[in-house]
């Protein structure tokens, strides 16, 4: 409730543009010692209970940092309005339709064979490797990372296009790479390490066998 709050003031809080960068590139700088805080605490205390409590800190966290940088980006992108995009509108909007699709799959995905929902919603009850996670270990993150793109391709917006590359997308890769492998490792043992093993971290492959 208190993350839906904080959410709804972020996008309906008229801001100064120095509040604004604090938020949409702070807030984003922000995860990275979250994560080395978090993967500090998991290897201090390397059991399922703890690393699921740990877990719920961290996406909590997290869910605040991200949701806030990213709804002032999007709710603020017209303030930035250098470098335009040569790219028509209607492809960027058709890119955010298919990419939105891809995200709600990987959602419904993660429910049906995770028995979870993204972050501090629900951690995932079972290790999910099946459908989309039989091709990349995170097709969750691939989708809301295309998404993200989507959006700035269809804002016109080389500035938000940058953030999402430069910043954005480098921290949430630390997170998946730094502290949700090793937590993962925790929870699921030698399943999750077989599983990482033979799928890729993000691009998606054929699965084998």
């Amino acid at each position: 409730m208190s993350t839906l709050l904080l959410w709804r003031w972020a996008l309906k809080e008229p801001l100064s543009d120095r509040m604004n960068l604090s938020i949409i590139i702070g807030g984003v700088l922000l995860v990275f010692p979250v994560v080395w805080f978090g993967k500090k605490l998991l290897d201090r205390w390397p059991t399922t209970s703890r690393a699921a409590w740990i877990t719920t800190f961290v996406h909590f966290a997290l869910m605040v940092l991200f949701g806030a940088a990213i709804i002032r980006a999007v709710t603020t992108h017209q303030d930035w309005p250098d470098w335009i995009l040569p790219i028509p509108v209607g492809i960027g909007s058709l890119l955010v339709v298919i990419t939105g699709v891809a995200m709600a799959l990987t959602v419904a995905n993660l429910a049906l064979k995770g028995l979870g929902a993204p972050f501090a919603i629900a951690l995932s009850r079972r290790l999910a490797a099946d459908w989309l996670y039989a091709w990349t270990r995170n097709p969750m993150v691939l989708a809301v990372l295309a998404f993200l793109l989507s959006l700035g391709i269809w804002f016109r917006s080389t500035l938000f296009v940058l953030w999402v590359l430069v910043l954005v997308a480098p921290a949430w890769l630390v997170f998946v790479k730094v502290y949700e492998e090793r937590e993962l490792e925790i929870r699921f043992g030698a399943p999750y390490l077989e599983y990482r093993s033979k799928t890729p971290m993000l691009f998606p492959r054929r699965p084998r066998g």
